[in-house]
């Protein structure tokens, strides 16, 4: 069915479904949309994907969308999905959430609706183990419709029913099976009865039990049972009372034969527990590794120059800050900035090395990177791969070429240098930030290029597709003794197209460098 709605006054057609009506309030939704409409120039029709799916989508459509499993959907670019669904979150459209998720059984272990809140120690009780997480693994970032603008039943989940409160509510459909198959959908085939016990009643499940084994298990706690079931154990008793209180499950002691059993299922805590009972086959004994469909994680996130700009009051309250296992981090600064704000002042100075700021920005946005901080003339980024950042890094410096072109002298000459490895996510002077030794290596990196150079480490240069954007430059190879670094480093220095020509191996004698 067709309908005509009227956005930003002009008459749109949009395609709903008759046999579903959302309860929308149409007056929030029109102005929200406007407001995203505005927030910046998109591809065509990006913005329409987005209101059909408000109008149209079913519940589960709406509830922790994976903007990047919608850029796949609906042909849309992955950056621009992304910095779509953030937009839509800063106009009210969507609430954002930080979810916990488990390795083992794709469960959401916990959510969050603000960085602050999220910690990376976690506990899975289904899988009855312990995590520490990264912004890179166990992080992932949903979207869910704001119910201010439509209700979906997944807004209030008590009122779920038993089924959809552990299928659509607590697991994901991220994690697949070497099959191919959702383990939430192979788990849905263990599943021989599941319902939800209110505080002081009394449930009976009734499995018809075959060998393997047989978990009960409470979705919200530790509280499980366990029983093999096996031949010649004698017959099967005709119930098994278990009791559920505070998180333990106490079951009465039972050996279980083939057939049916009945457990006995008391809530004595103050709590409903939505409880089940799951066969579980005679091979069971290792779960095969899952693997993810790709996701908004948290690294790609903070990665992103719209969440760094509209979301500035997110911190990171954990002591210990957050784990980032891969980042791409690039310093760059200005060479003889001190001699032109002398020459020129202070007040002339200060405009042209904004500009230069800006050229550097644009660069960082355009190859999925974000300014994580200036510090003077200088500037740190920081990209999800080194692919991306060494890019940038020579767009910034044809950026600031271009700069100089429209002068009497060369005023801006880039100093740039590039690191990968592992850091910690901190909040540092109410700002998000990176703090560990690939941090400090990045710094010095930069601090050993020569003007127009840009300098990048050993594992920025064997990265993945670095070595095809870099293909076309001048490298000299080098040995660097860094300060607070045991061994020397390998550190590659790209020229300008126009400078000396590499040899044939792009390297030239190796030199040493203290710095």
């Amino acid at each position: 069915m067709n309908c005509v709605f009227t956005f930003n006054g002009t008459p749109r057609m949009v395609e709903v479904s008759s046999q579903y009506n959302p309860m929308i309030d149409e007056k929030k939704l029109e102005e929200r949309l406007v407001v995203v409409e505005k927030a910046k120039s998109w591809s065509p029709r990006v913005v329409s994907r987005l209101e059909m799916l408000l109008r149209s989508g079913m519940d589960e459509a709406l509830y922790r969308i994976n903007p990047i499993l919608f850029a796949e959907e609906k042909s849309i670019a992955e950056a621009e999905a992304v910095d779509l669904f953030l937009h839509a979150c800063v106009a009210g459209l969507f609430d954002m959430d930080w979810l916990l998720v488990c390795p083992m059984c794709s469960d959401v272990v916990e959510s969050f609706r603000s960085l602050r809140k999220l910690h990376t120690h976690f506990h899975c009780h289904l899988c009855q183990s312990d995590y520490d997480a990264a912004l890179d693994d166990y992080i992932t970032v949903t979207f869910t419709v704001s119910p201010a603008v439509r209700s979906i039943r997944f807004h209030k989940p008590d009122a779920l029913s038993a089924w959809d409160y552990v299928f659509q509510y607590k697991l994901t459909s991220g994690g697949i099976m070497p099959d191919g198959v959702p383990w939430s959908e192979t788990a849905k085939q263990l599943v021989r009865v599941l319902t939800r016990i209110e505080p002081g009643s009394t449930a009976n499940l009734e499995v018809d039990a075959t060998e393997g084994a047989l978990l009960g298990q409470d979705f919200d706690s530790d509280a499980q049972f366990f029983f093999p079931v096996e031949r010649g154990t004698g017959v099967t008793p005709s119930y098994v009372p278990v009791t559920l209180d505070r998180g333990k499950c106490v079951a009465a002691a039972a050996r279980i034969a083939p057939g049916k059993v009945v457990f006995e299922v008391r809530n004595d805590g103050k709590l409903p527990v939505v409880f089940g009972v799951l066969q579980l086959p005679e091979a069971a004994s290792q779960r095969p590794k899952l693997h993810f469909t790709p996701s908004l994680s948290g690294k790609r996130l903070l990665t992103t120059q719209t969440f760094r700009d509209f979301f500035r009051s997110e911190v990171i309250s954990a002591a210990e800050g957050i784990a980032v296992l891969d980042v791409t981090l690039v310093f760059t600064d200005l060479k003889g900035s001190t001699a032109l704000y002398e020459r020129i002042g202070d007040l002339n100075a200060y405009i042209q090395v904004q500009r230069h700021f800006q050229h550097l920005l644009d660069a960082t946005v355009r190859h999925n990177g974000a300014v994580t901080k200036t510090i003077g003339d200088a500037v740190m980024a920081a990209f999800l791969t080194s692919a991306d950042a060494v890019q940038a890094a020579l767009d910034m410096r044809e950026a600031v070429d271009q700069l100089n072109r429209d002068r009497l002298q060369r005023d801006f000459i880039l100093k740039i240098g590039v690191h990968r490895g592992a850091a910690i996510a901190v909040t540092l002077n109410e700002r998000l930030d990176y703090f560990g030794q690939t941090v400090n290596i990045a710094a010095r990196v930069q601090n050993l290029a020569d003007g127009d150079e840009i300098c990048i480490t050993e594992e920025v240069y064997s990265a993945p597709a670095v070595a095809e954007i870099i293909a076309p430059y001048p490298v000299v190879k080098s040995e660097a003794e860094l300060k607070g670094v045991s061994k020397a480093m390998s550190v590659y220095h790209l020229a300008r197209m126009e400078s000396q020509p590499a040899n044939q191996h792009g390297d030239a004698d190796a030199k040493t460098y203290h710095k």
